[in-house]
């Protein structure tokens, strides 16, 4: 398949997740490059998972021609102390040096869901300091993500106060649309953020208003995301695009979506559907180009 060049041009800052795609590592990469994207946001189960074995799997991605747009994700690392701490911090080593291998530059770190965990910003602060500073020998930046779920930081508002509390310079924000509208965030308050400490945007919509409880939210995030422009908040993440822009963002965006039906679609089927979605952000949304198809449009011209 062949695709023009201004397409691939058009959606040069936008990637897809392995995690919406079914299949081995390799088919997923292909269907991304036929649907004209440069870059992959992989995750941790693409590697060790792989047949091959996990640096089997570097080498598929390096074949790709793919940029990694990041990897993801450690998960609960903040709060804890004694032996779950240590554990936790080599879990932290294993997955940055699965990170360097790929060749990313920026490893997803999440809000912290464990019982275990302390709820004290400053001692979170601390940690993800330490997290931040055993990037360094790699060359990666920590991004992170206020899981709408998360036992104390359950906003990018929230999250945005530890970052600045830990203060390093390759520590700052990844933010994540999907929480932001689940936990009614205000999107007002992108605009106290640093937009240099901004190290990933991730974009999904879903087809309902709310998420009334931590288990809804959990459950819709994992199961049944769609793309932008797909579900019920194209406003909203209009909103939030516009916004991040205003503020001088330039980073990856990334589509973050998990969804039930999707992994069990033909791979072409759900990379065309990311296609559209990305042209819609890059032409209509942020006006880099020409209009897309009506059935793209968040309006219709007045």
């Amino acid at each position: 398949m062949t695709l023009k060049r201004s397409t691939a041009q058009a959606i040069a800052g936008f990637g897809m997740d392995t995690i919406t795609l079914a299949g081995p590592l390799e088919a997923k990469l292909a269907a991304m490059k036929d649907a004209g994207f440069s870059q992959v946001m992989l995750k941790a189960n693409d590697l060790v998972g792989h047949l091959g074995g996990w640096q089997a799997a570097v080498r598929a991605v390096q074949d790709s021609g793919l940029r990694g747009t990041g990897f993801q994700v450690l998960r609960d690392f903040e709060g804890l102390s004694g032996h779950l701490h240590h554990y936790k911090v080599d879990i932290a080593k294993m997955m940055l040096e699965m990170c360097a291998a790929l060749g990313c530059k920026v490893l997803l770190a999440c809000s912290s869901t464990s019982a275990h965990a302390s709820s004290d910003l400053d001692q979170i602060a601390r940690d993800l300091r330490k997290l931040a500073l055993l990037a360094i020998p790699h060359g990666i930046r920590i991004a992170y993500e206020g899981l709408s779920w998360g036992r104390t930081i359950n906003e990018f508002t929230t999250a945005w106060d530890v970052v600045q509390r830990a203060d390093c310079p390759n520590l700052g924000l990844g933010i994540d649309s999907y929480h932001i509208f689940a936990a009614k965030t205000p999107l007002d308050e992108i605009d106290y953020l640093d937009p240099s400490k901004i190290f990933l945007v991730q974009l999904a919509d879903f087809m309902w208003q709310e998420t009334k409880t931590f288990e809804e939210r959990m459950a819709t995030a994992r199961t049944f995301r769609v793309f932008p422009g797909e579900g019920v908040h194209s406003e909203q993440l209009v909103d939030l695009v516009l916004r991040l822009d205003r503020l001088g963002y330039r980073g990856d965006y990334s589509f973050e979506v998990f969804n039930d039906d999707y992994v069990q679609m033909p791979l072409p089927f759900v990379a065309e559907r990311a296609r559209r979605s990305a042209l819609w952000l890059a032409e209509e949304v942020l006006r880099c180009s020409v209009p897309l198809p009506n059935q793209m449009r968040l309006k219709t011209p007045g």
